[in-house]
């Protein structure tokens, strides 16, 4: 078709002239078949404003384009902004609307005049965002009119989110919360209303989908003092009442204003929303979309908004200046208050600028929730065309290249500034100022309030804060609580003018943030200082950092788990500068392992404890590592524990060379290759001789064993072996003939020594006497009668150890080995299952995936108690890694301490943060599984 001059100029004029050419097309041909008044089309012809505008509108959105084809209002609507009049306002001002109709048209054509401004480029971002927040508050006032609920009917809307902050893109939702009475139903009746035009989310309400639509601000506020999340208070940083009744909104915004900046966020509140982030973003990368997705992705809008959110609620209890809802403004007041660098805030703007850009221009296309960038070449031309990057032919390709690099870099850099933002300020105000210095108070710059301290003094420099001011509390609230030794060590670090310093000095704000996702950055801080305090250490570490940000980042994370972790790395930093490589994380195989071992014991007992004790401290560390930054799971971390064990225990027969045939058999954990880090060794010693003159020269060989693995003090100790399960225990002799094993266990065994037998797996030593050993325990184990005596007697020993052996000011109700549901139940219930049903395995998982094969156990109770053992296993050996562990030189050492869940919430705050969780979160997975695998336990184990 040809289209009239006038339209065909206005269409060549735009980023996609086929678009606008077919809308305009279509509204020649509607007008020639009367469906569409000529007089539009005329108007067109004889305003080239308007036809330039209708056409930019075409290129960009194919809702709105459909808007004018099926509106006649939508010119005139245009017309106003093409021409600057805006005559037609009333049109596009929902809170006019006759019935819920009526708003959702008006809210069409509202969007249409801002999308048209947007696009003319007549409206920056914030106005954009506030001039669509604006029209969700018209939405919602007319709904609330039409239903029956005035501004005085006790009844109040609360924007959140975006809405809140007056910031909405085109496709947002519309985040509320509902405060008041609901007597009628008056509340459904406006979120239908209002839902006629926008998708209304009620979900931040308390309790989510769960909770009541409506509560009373009472309701409100005993559910933030008692049960909200962080990301709970995270949210309101957004609240504003914007309809209904609003003497009870302004009641209700003054309670959010006292409830959020009456607490401090302290560092398992931080360490839980960055755990939620830190998900999300797993999520986005899961499907592919780490790099196009413009709002979860690397260096996307929500790190900008994480970010700035996070620094108001650190910093915001002590200056109201800060807390500003709406990101830019924020960000602008964060950084002349110097929470943020003036040149970090500027790009993040610029950032956020371009992606909230970018965002509308996809979103505004059919008025969808889209935030991925398309991988189809042409459509990212049309986007890049639209963002002003237009191209034709060759051109556009290059266009396509120009859009990916901008994008790139925007990305790069919000995300680079995310990484060090929190830390960058403190750094600078260390290194630069570290002479006394007057402090800036939030109270003492022009037109702010609030009392504390900034970083800033008031001619704009750098000021290093009195203890207590806004330093100490950005430390603290990122887990650094003891903030005067962190000050040494940041001092110490960068301290010199070497290049080695500078280049510390450059990465300490990423370092810094690296640590703060550690349980214990305070301890991961120190350990760094210490590494670096010798001179060429110290150049080899900022070396690998440079050349790895990935070692940097879990070298932190593995210094900042715990003083066991910290000086194994500072005793083998050899190790400690591999961990970058993924391959250095996967547990060695049994045979190299064994073959390690014995190569590193070629030496007499004088000198073999000190060349073991290094290869068990070095695979400690490489398997701690594996276990901490979650490239093995805790079954694999146990098998390769196990492993080590096998083959430390074998070296140490080398070295002693026992004189007759010894062997060395694995029961408990490490029968089961179920070990965590400190467990102890549960060994028997079995020989093949008769007479005295063998079993002396048995139990001397045995002796030396356990002299040389166990060490004359903790210091000294290898590993912990453990023959405490041997026939008449610790009366008897730790070596045992193979004929004395045979006539015990058929003569005197009690039943549960037939029951640790289960767990039998030989180890090392001669190859005749395990097998022998190995038909011996068979033949007690499967080869005597168990009946219901036996199965009385095993229930008797494990009452009478839950009764007797959790420790005296250990919880019981979070135990791991003792408390009910625990370790001791899902071990217990299998094995008197194994043993009524005859199953072998000394495997606890295996055992139970075979008795569900076999038909023994249904299938879900042996995954209640496989989840159980699971949670327990992975939890325990953790908190072995983070605090409970003698602070010596050994790599598997004894433990110290509980064996249960802490009591102490900073130190089960360190534990729920290397694990990922928070808390709470921690304890209730405990409860739940626990109390699952426990209601299995009293059905198959205790009868009941």
């Amino acid at each position: 078709m040809n289209l009239p001059p006038a339209l065909e100029d206005a269409a060549r004029s735009c980023s996609a002239p086929a678009t606008a050419g077919l809308l305009f097309e279509r509204l020649v041909d509607e007008a020639a078949g009367g469906t569409v008044q000529a007089s539009g089309v005329e108007r067109l012809e004889n305003d080239p404003a308007l036809a330039r505008l209708v056409a930019i509108v075409a290129a960009a959105s194919n809702s709105l384009a459909r808007l004018v084809l099926t509106d006649p209002a939508a010119l005139d609507v245009l017309a106003g902004v093409a021409n600057r009049s805006e005559s037609p306002m009333a049109l596009t001002d929902p809170g006019l609307g006759r019935d819920a109709a009526d708003v959702a048209r008006r809210k069409r054509l509202g969007l249409l005049r801002i999308s048209a401004r947007d696009l003319a480029g007549l409206d920056a971002l914030e106005a954009v965002g506030e001039a669509l927040s604006r029209l969700a508050d018209a939405v919602l006032s007319a709904a609330c009119r039409l239903s029956g609920v005035g501004t005085d009917a006790g009844l109040a809307v609360i924007a959140m989110g975006k809405h809140g902050a007056k910031e909405l893109n085109y496709a947002s939702d519309v985040d509320v919360m509902l405060v008041g009475k609901d007597e009628s139903g008056a509340a459904r009746r406006v979120l239908a209303v209002a839902g006629e035009a926008f998708r209304i989310d009620t979900d931040l309400r308390p309790e989510g989908r769960n909770g009541a639509l409506v509560r009373s601000l009472a309701s409100f506020e005993a559910y933030w003092e008692r049960w909200a999340r962080p990301w709970e208070f995270q949210a309101l940083l957004k609240a504003r009442p914007c309809a209904g009744d609003a003497e009870l909104g302004t009641r209700f915004a003054r309670a959010v204003e006292h409830v959020l900046w009456n607490r401090r966020l302290d560092a398992d509140d931080l360490s839980e929303l960055r755990a939620m982030k830190s998900r999300s973003e797993q999520i986005t990368s899961g499907r592919g979309l780490a790099e196009r997705e413009v709002k979860r992705g690397r260096g996307g809008i929500r790190d900008i908004e994480f970010s700035v959110q996070l620094l108001q609620l650190v910093h915001g209890p002590a200056d109201a200046g800060i807390r500003v809802p709406a990101t830019l403004p924020a960000l602008a007041e964060l950084a002349d208050a110097g929470y943020v660098d003036g040149g970090d805030a500027a790009a993040l703007s610029l950032a956020y600028r371009f992606l909230r850009t970018v965002e509308h221009r996809l979103q505004l296309v059919e008025e969808a929730q889209v935030h991925t960038i398309p991988e189809d070449r042409g459509r990212r031309a049309a986007l890049a065309a639209g963002l002003g990057l237009a191209g034709t032919g060759r051109t556009r390709g290059r266009h396509v290249m120009e859009f990916d690099s901008v994008l790139a870099h925007y990305q790069s850099s919000a995300r680079a500034i995310h990484e060090r933002l929190f830390f960058r300020p403190l750094l600078e105000a260390f290194t630069e100022n570290r002479g006394p210095a007057a402090d800036r108070s939030p109270s003492g710059a022009p037109g702010r309030e609030g009392g504390g301290t900034a970083l800033r003094a008031p001619g704009g420099a750098l000021a290093r804060p009195a203890p207590g001011g806004a330093l100490d509390a950005r430390l603290q609230a990122f887990g650094f609580r003891q903030a005067e030794r962190t000050r040494q060590a940041l001092a110490e670090l960068t301290r010199g003018l070497t290049r080695s310093s500078r280049l510390m000095q450059q990465m300490l704000p990423v370092l810094l943030g690296w640590l703060s996702e550690s349980a214990d950055p305070d301890q991961g801080l120190l350990a760094l200082r210490t590494f670096a305090s010798v001179p060429h250490r110290r150049d080899v570490l900022v070396a690998g950092f440079r050349d790895s940000p990935e070692l940097a980042r879990r070298l932190c994370l593995l210094v900042g788990t715990g003083r066991q972790v910290s000086d194994l790395v500072g005793r083998h930093p050899d190790v400690a500068l591999r961990i970058g490589n993924d391959d250095e994380l996967v547990p060695v195989e049994t045979r190299e392992l064994r073959e390690r071992a014995v190569l590193a014991a070629e030496h007499d007992l004088v000198r073999a404890p000190a060349a073991l004790r290094h290869f068990v401290e070095a695979e400690t560390l490489r398997l701690a590592a594996g276990e901490i930054l979650g490239s093995s799971s805790s079954e694999t971390t146990a098998r390769a524990l196990a492993s080590l064990a096998d083959s430390v225990i074998e070296a140490a027969l080398h070295v002693v060379q026992p004189k007759v045939p010894l062997a060395v058999v694995a029961l408990g954990r490490l029968g089961g290759e179920e070990l965590a880090f400190g467990s102890d060794l549960d060994v028997l010693l079995a020989y093949e001789g008769r007479g005295a003159a063998d079993a002396e020269t048995a139990e001397a060989a045995a002796s030396a064993i356990f002299r040389l693995l166990n060490g004359a003090t903790p210091a000294d100790r290898i590993l912990t072996l453990d023959a405490s399960l041997r026939p008449e225990g610790k009366q008897g002799p730790r070596a045992r003939s193979l004929a004395a094993y045979a006539e015990y266990y058929s003569r005197w065994a009690e039943t549960w020594e037939r029951q640790a037998l289960l767990r039998v797996r030989p180890i090392a030593g001669e190859a005749a006497v395990l097998e022998a050993f190995r038909q011996l325990a068979d033949t007690a184990l499967w080869g005597l009668p168990f009946g219901q005596e036996q199965e009385r007697e095993i229930r008797r020993m494990k009452a009478r150890i839950e009764r007797e052996r959790i420790p005296a000011g250990e919880d019981p109700q979070f135990h791991f080995k003792l408390g009910k549901g625990s370790l001791s139940d899902v071990e217990w219930t299998t094995q008197l299952l194994q043993l009524q049903h005859q199953v072998p395995g000394a495997n606890t998982l295996a055992a139970l995936s075979d008795l569900r094969a076999a038909g023994h156990l249904p299938a879900a109770e042996a995954a209640a108690l496989s989840e159980a053992y699971r949670f327990l296993t992975r939890t325990r050996t953790r908190w072995h890694l983070v605090g409970n562990f003698i602070a010596g030189a050994g790599g598997i050492v004894a433990r110290a301490g509980s064996d249960s869940l802490p009591t102490s919430r900073e130190a089960l705050g360190a534990l729920a943060r290397s694990l990922g969780a928070t808390p709470a979160d921690l304890r209730e997975a405990y409860r739940r599984v626990t109390r699952r695998a426990r209601r299995v336990t009293e059905a198959r184990f205790y009868g009941l």
